[in-house]
């Protein structure tokens, strides 16, 4: 009998890492990493796990066109390949990247009848003037950027296919962990504060400009990458279809994660409120807590990692790579 195959785009990134690193705890290493890596240094995620080949974005793509013989060894994909950069300004290579190749590997998956999970985003949720309620209509939202956009624009055309019953979409918070080293700008507050409170005892935050909210005082709902692994991988395996949050369902300061990261480095805490930059100011979000009822309805028997012991552990393992 063939082998199966699990298919993981984006699997030298922070989600995809992190899953296979979880499915080879498993026993699974039967496994196609597809992703681009380009200059970054993100191929480091690559060596704490096991997996059967690696291929370029580019390289994958076309296989899919031609219908390369491969691919009729998937039995199921984890598709969290996608630019993220919530700054991105290259709407032509969004809408690429994160849309159309997206319809391309569900109509692969949907087509074969195999489990097809995809990373949609908290970002569509725009300032949260809806809610955040995954169980509402999507089609009234407003993403703040066009990363957003780029996410909303596939769960709205799943949607109008009739391939969101068929398809796991998931709209991961504000997820943080080891392996996100190589994201740049976009790296968790976790991350950039370790190195700033390690190389100045300081942590910058943002002011508010809000009334309603003080200086450091705007919430995230702030999940552990572990966490988001093991929510993806029994929703996939479980083939629990549809559209979810994947949050803690809890909304936390950013002086509360401040004040996590403190404690995990045993520094005094000194916080330094500094100005926002214009171009964030009407694109950015004061508020984010998901709703977590309906993964609650799926029977996930998990439970989340709390802010304080998931950035301790965080902490511990940055720690152990300097030293």
């Amino acid at each position: 009998m063939a082998k199966k195959l699990t298919l993981v785009t984006g699997g030298a990134g922070l989600i995809g890492s992190q899953i296979i690193e979880d499915l080879n705890h498993n026993g699974n290493t039967d496994i196609l990493v597809v992703d681009h890596l380009g200059t970054t240094e993100k191929w480091k995620n690559l060596q704490r796990n096991f997996f059967q080949d690696y291929y370029e974005k580019e390289k994958f793509e076309l296989m899919l066109d031609s219908g390369h013989p491969l691919l009729s060894e998937i039995s199921e994909i984890y598709h969290l390949g996608a630019c993220s950069a919530t700054t991105e300004k290259d709407a032509t290579y969004l809408i690429q990247n994160n849309f159309h190749y997206t319809k391309k590997l569900a109509e692969f998956a949907v087509s074969k009848n195999i489990p097809f999970l995809y990373a949609s985003s908290a970002a569509t949720y725009g300032e949260g003037e809806f809610g955040y309620n995954d169980q509402a209509a999507i089609e009234n939202l407003k993403p703040l950027n066009m990363y957003g956009y780029s996410k909303q624009l596939f769960d709205l055309y799943a949607k109008k296919m009739g391939i969101a019953d068929k398809v796991i979409g998931l709209k991961y918070f504000n997820v943080f962990g080891y392996g996100e080293a190589h994201k740049g700008d976009m790296r968790s507050l976790v991350l950039k504060g370790y190195e700033q409170i390690r190389d100045t005892g300081k942590l910058k935050l943002f002011k508010s400009y809000k009334p309603e909210y003080k200086d450091g005082e705007q919430k995230r709902d702030f999940l552990y990458v572990k966490d988001a692994s093991k929510i993806s991988i029994y929703l996939c395996s479980e083939r629990k279809y549809g559209l979810y949050n994947v949050g803690r369902g809890i909304a936390e300061t950013w002086n509360d994660l401040a004040n996590a990261l403190f404690v995990a480095m045993n520094k005094p805490v000194n916080i330094e409120y500094v100005e926002m930059p214009e171009s964030l100011k009407d694109k950015y979000q004061y508020y984010t807590c998901a709703e977590m009822e309906k993964i609650g309805q799926t029977g996930y028997p998990f439970g989340y990692t709390n802010l304080r012991d998931s950035v301790g552990e965080y902490v511990r393992f940055l720690l152990e790579e300097e030293n």
